[in-house]
């Protein structure tokens, strides 16, 4: 018997061990990399509540935790591609700063009481740490709503165009709008005028191999922003371009929530109603959004256009009869802080009687949902407006976990339902706005690039909340005592999508 196990032992013993001794070896291995890979996650992630969800699921999520947040997770804020960016921003921010310091200094001592209100924020995003946005005088801002009143404006502004036009879109789509602004473009580059046109590569994706091939082959520089490939596709669909930029000439641009696309003009073949928000300025404010643009197309488009006379022209404001002091704001991966995130906190405690908040997507960090509680609790009437249904359930789901609390604290929350409300807009007090490209989710302020307008001027502030209010005729108020009533299996899947909303 005992000769009969030796052999056993022998035969297979051998092998087994070999075996067993190479698991251990990959366990261990395994292990070290886990370990030096969530030091780094502590080391590199700003956020606390990403900190533990990326720390979660690479612990409980064998290898696939690890491959998601190498793909996704990492901040390349200060690496890589963006290094080149930075030294771009800050070159040209410089040579605009100095244009105009006179202005801004003159600023400094207006006698705009909505200014004086919110001097802290006015500070706060003009601090060279925060991105050094400076507040312009006496633009002529216009409020757009909906594509219907945006595209018919800018094609009329695209043909008077003289010098230049320059365009940024997340979206830009291959239909009867996309087309129509594609042919105007080519015939002002075949007059002359200096066209430049930056899509988003992955947003844009329709147009890789129609649109955007001809405008360059018929005479406009064209020029994805981020070149999605093959090697870096995870990370690159990560980081997006969100912005909406057209300047024309200098002195005439287009900022806000309306992409390039059909669906946002509610024709009579447009399926879903589409609620959207836009500005036109004409102005000083301009140039802000210019030099954000020549920041992105020198990283992009790998030039090297410098602040000039052609770019950055003398601008007459009482030619335009404006009288709104407007500060544009930019941030994204290449920014340090997420200086639009910060000029929303900041606005809501400046308020002292209203907070009027719209987006289609609200998945907030802790400091923008505990900003819109403390505000409501200091009686300050703050209002939610929201789609009733979003273009992704489990969106629905993360946004909507966080209603509770806010409404416990007395934020009025409506849901919209006519259609898909796309605005990214707020109201404080009836007096300073903003119009941008942000949603209030973490992916807005902290991983795509994106722009806003925030206006320091109470007839335009006053035009933006009425068509709030007339936005709250299509919606229906949430009730608390309703709300908590909602089943428990809701609840539960509020709360487990709530844990990945850090990926969203």
């Amino acid at each position: 018997m005992l000769e009969d196990l030796n052999q056993l032992w022998g035969e297979w013993g051998g092998p087994l061990f070999e075996q067993t001794k190479l698991v251990l070896i990959f366990e261990l291995v395994y292990l070290l990399v886990l370990i030096a890979v969530c030091l780094r996650i502590i080391y590199d992630t700003r956020s606390v509540s990403k900190t533990l969800a990326y720390l979660l699921f690479a612990i409980f999520v064998p290898v696939v935790g690890i491959v998601f947040y190498f793909s996704f997770g990492i901040n390349y804020r200060k690496r890589k591609i963006y290094n080149k960016k930075l030294v771009i921003d800050e070159g040209i921010k410089e040579q605009f700063q100095n244009n105009i310091k006179i202005v801004n200094e003159q600023l400094r001592q207006s006698t705009n009481s909505v200014i004086r209100q919110n001097r802290d924020l006015v500070r706060l995003l003009s601090n060279k740490n925060v991105g050094n946005a400076l507040v312009l005088p006496d633009n002529l801002v216009k409020v757009l709503i909906n594509g219907e009143a945006v595209f018919p404006l800018l094609i009329e502004e695209l043909q008077k165009a003289k010098s230049h036009i320059h365009m940024e879109y997340y979206i830009y789509d291959n239909d009867v709008i996309g087309n129509q602004i594609k042919d105007i473009l080519i015939a002002k580059a075949k007059e002359g005028i200096e066209v430049r046109f930056i899509y988003d590569d992955f947003g844009s994706k329709n147009i890789r191999r129609n649109i955007a091939r001809e405008l360059r082959r018929e005479g406009v520089q064209a020029y994805p922003f981020n070149e999605i490939k093959l090697v870096a596709l995870a990370n690159r669909l990560n980081y997006r371009n969100h912005r909406k930029i057209v300047v024309i000439d200098g002195v005439t641009s287009f900022i806000g929530g309306i992409n390039i696309a059909d669906k946002y003009a509610n024709t009579e073949n447009t399926k879903l109603y589409w609620r959207d928000t836009h500005l036109m300025i004409k102005g000083l404010a301009t140039q802000s959004i210019q030099q954000i643009f020549l920041s992105d197309w020198n990283f992009c488009g790998n030039q090297d256009l410098s602040i000039n006379q052609k770019y950055f022209p003398e601008i007459e404001t009482e030619k335009y009869n404006g009288t709104a002091d407007v500060q544009v704001v930019s941030s994204g991966p290449d920014s340090d802080l997420p200086n639009i995130l910060y000029s929303v906190i900041q606005s809501i405690h400046l308020a002292q009687s209203e907070v009027l908040l719209t987006t289609p997507y609200y998945i907030p960090d802790d400091s923008l949902q505990e900003s819109l509680i403390i505000a409501a609790l200091s009686g300050i009437k703050v209002k939610l407006l929201v789609p009733r249904k979003g273009d992704s359930y489990i969106v629905n789901l993360a946004s909507q976990a966080y209603f509770e609390d806010l409404l416990k604290a007395g934020v009025e929350i409506y849901m919209y339902e006519k259609g898909f409300i796309h605005a990214k807009t707020f109201v404080t007090d009836r007096k300073l706005a903003s119009v941008g490209t942000a949603n209030l989710d973490l992916r807005s302020f902290d991983l795509n690039f994106e722009i806003a307008a925030l206006i320091y001027d109470k007839e335009i502030a006053g035009e933006l909340a009425d068509a709030f209010d007339k936005d709250l005729k299509y919606s229906t108020k949430l009730s608390y005592q309703d709300w908590v009533k909602r089943s428990t299996y809701r609840k539960m899947s509020e709360r487990l999508v709530r844990l990945i909303s850090p990926f969203m």
